[in-house]
């Protein structure tokens, strides 16, 4: 994703092509509203109405939405990532002296559609609990009638027209509006070729790897955090006698395994990295200023991954990180402050109970950047020890503290930095 400064200047032109119909805002408001927030939903419904009448715009800036919505414009930021994640809306960007933007919106699935989603209807489970979720599904289901002493008597379109000669006519072939819906995109490629080559070849057949059938396998590892040997594994478990891939066999199967691994719980979602209203400015150049940058472009898992050198980290850790991604609500960069500054001060071991104490007082204190989190550390970190030297000489210290980059000239504080890097690409 390349990173773009939004200013209120800029200018933006919204592009309908969602056809909102009155059951769309009801998905909207009741399965969407509980993934991606009120807030993201009050944002595409603004850019709809404001493209209503000719389903595009006219220019507008991102001051008067500010002002009309009465948000930030980092709120704004962060609402528009939402939607493009969860695949409600297009962006494109041209520069210029006044940079500009394209919004182009597309239409939210049905409710039959959310409802059977490997992603959405899982995520909405885990987000609103089972009786909410069991009185949304009743919402939208359609009350069954019995036909069995009716006679279907509904006439054919050739009982009632017929084919006659008219005036000459030069058809217009343009474009017409139409309903247009988005498949959820993803950076990075899945690797179905690793799959398949983990599969026994006299067992599967690879023609019902079709794209719906990829569609739901990377939808599958994505929200379950399966990789492609697992994936076999659970692809293997899901064949029909045939050879083909049972859809919803391969569901259960993935959704059994991933329960097994995490006490029974679902996933969720979570931004996968730090919101970009929270990072830093770039430029800075300094062992700090670099470190700060690593902390603010990787995800926790990442983060902790790199510190097991490459491999998966265990569940225990797993469920320390959704403490603080999901129960504390810890921004991203923070946690991973909190990793690298519990793993060095604590003989590398993430005890949670540590972790939990460190982590209130973070939330307590509003900590939501990296660079506040490194200040916090570090004061915290003097405050402890300041009686203790012999102790604070002999502790392990993360190589972004204070004291030690002050200390050092140019070429040492270079060095720590490698040595920091080289310890997180293990």
């Amino acid at each position: 994703m390349k990173k773009i400064s939004l200013y209120p200047a800029d200018i933006y032109q919204v592009i309908d092509k969602s056809l909102l119909s009155e059951q769309d805002r009801l998905v909207l408001n009741t399965l969407y509203m509980p993934i991606i927030g009120y807030a993201a939903v009050v944002l595409y419904l603004k850019l709809q109405n404001e493209a209503k009448e000719t389903y595009i715009s006219s220019e507008l800036s991102h001051h008067h939405l500010m002002t009309s919505m009465g948000l930030t414009l980092d709120n704004i930021k962060e609402c528009r990532l939402r939607l493009e994640g969860i695949g409600l809306l297009k962006t494109y960007y041209h520069e210029g002296e006044i940079n500009s933007y394209i919004y182009e919106l597309y239409s939210p699935v049905s409710a039959s559609e959310f409802f059977s989603h490997p992603i959405f209807n899982v995520v909405l489970y885990n987000n609103v609990g089972k009786s909410e979720y069991n009185r949304l599904f009743d919402m939208f289901k359609i009350p069954k009638v019995s036909l069995k002493d009716y006679e279907d008597v509904t006439s054919t379109f050739d009982q009632v027209y017929k084919s006659r000669n008219y005036t000459l006519l030069e058809l217009n072939e343009g474009d017409i509006v139409s309903k247009n819906k988005l498949l959820l995109q993803y950076e990075l490629d899945y690797d179905f070729d690793l799959m398949v080559s983990s599969l026994p070849k006299e067992m599967f057949n690879e023609k019902c790897l079709n794209k719906s059938m990829k569609e739901l396998i990377t939808n599958l590892s994505f929200l379950y955090d399966v990789d492609p040997v697992s994936m076999a594994d659970l692809v293997r478990a899901s064949l029909n006698e045939k050879g083909n891939i049972d859809k919803d066999e391969l569901r259960k199967n993935v959704r059994k395994y991933y329960q097994f691994n995490n006490d029974n719980r679902l996933p969720s979602l979570l931004f996968k990295s730090q919101p970009e209203y929270l990072k830093s400015a770039n430029g800075d150049n300094s062992s700090r200023g670099r470190m700060i940058q690593v902390f603010e472009s990787h995800s926790p898992y990442e983060f902790l991954k790199a510190k097991y050198h490459g491999v998966k980290p265990t569940d225990r850790d797993m469920k320390i990180l959704e403490m603080l991604l999901i129960d504390l609500k810890l921004n991203p960069a923070v946690v991973n402050v909190l990793i690298d500054y519990c793993l060095k001060t604590n003989n590398n071991k993430l005890v949670s109970q540590y972790v939990e104490t460190i982590a209130g007082q973070w939330k307590r204190s509003n900590i939501e950047t990296a660079s506040e989190a490194m200040s916090i550390a570090e004061k915290e970190h003097k405050k402890k020890y300041k009686n203790n030297i012999n102790n604070k000489k002999n502790k392990v210290l993360p190589t972004w503290f204070n004291e030690k980059i002050e200390s050092s000239d140019s070429s040492s504080d270079d060095t720590e930095f490698k040595n920091f890097i080289e310890e997180f690409r293990k």
